[in-house]
């Protein structure tokens, strides 16, 4: 093995969330990259995500954490939109969408209980920011339905109430491998991972 094939690109992770780290942790097993979350670095960083599409948000949470590291910077935003709310929505709000409406929790209760078997969809845009380079986006998306009831108890978020298309489990009761291969992020990474690999960055 040569010291290239050896090196490992290491990079901060633009989150707070630990579910999301543990997904891209779980996504690049195998391949030689090491994420550096927020809480390891102990940063805490109060971004304003006000943009209008997940690609801008991605965009302005790496361009908050460019002055406070020197490594490559990778960020996502992702939503669910469900088609019995209206078009893309809650889309970039999905979030706020639930924290409006009681938390997650409540807010997953009520969805199942007014809009069983709504069509829906994940989307997700990974931002990838070198030190003085122009960000590179990545985008993935996941088709399905909504849940008539939560199950699961694996993931975070919507994940309860979220039946992909071609299977009759919530991404909550997916094995974790099945679930990051056909997964919003999962989607998305492959298309990241394709980029590192063709440049011998991983």
């Amino acid at each position: 093995m040569n010291k290239n094939e050896s090196k490992t690109l290491d990079v901060l992770l633009g989150t707070s969330n630990e579910g999301k780290v543990k997904e891209f942790q779980d996504i690049f097993i195998g391949y030689n990259i090491k994420f550096h979350s927020l809480k390891e670095f102990n940063l805490k960083c109060d971004i304003d995500e006000n943009g209008c599409t997940y690609e801008e948000n991605a965009l302005i949470k790496a361009n908050a954490l460019k002055g406070l590291t020197k490594l490559p910077i990778i960020t996502d935003d992702s939503g669910i939109e469900i088609e019995a709310l209206g078009d893309h929505y809650p889309g970039i709000f999905s979030h706020r969408y639930a924290t409006n409406n009681g938390g997650f929790a409540r807010n997953n209760q009520n969805l199942c209980k007014n809009y069983p078997g709504s069509k829906a969809k994940f989307s997700c845009c990974i931002c990838l920011v070198f030190p003085n380079q122009k960000p590179i986006f990545f985008y993935g998306e996941i088709k399905g339905k909504l849940a008539d009831s939560i199950s699961g108890k694996e993931g975070f978020g919507y994940d309860p109430i979220f039946i992909p298309d071609g299977f009759n489990q919530t991404f909550a009761q997916i094995n974790e491998i099945t679930k990051n291969s056909i997964s919003h992020r999962g989607n998305a990474a492959k298309l990241l991972i394709k980029y590192l690999k063709k440049n011998k960055l991983i």
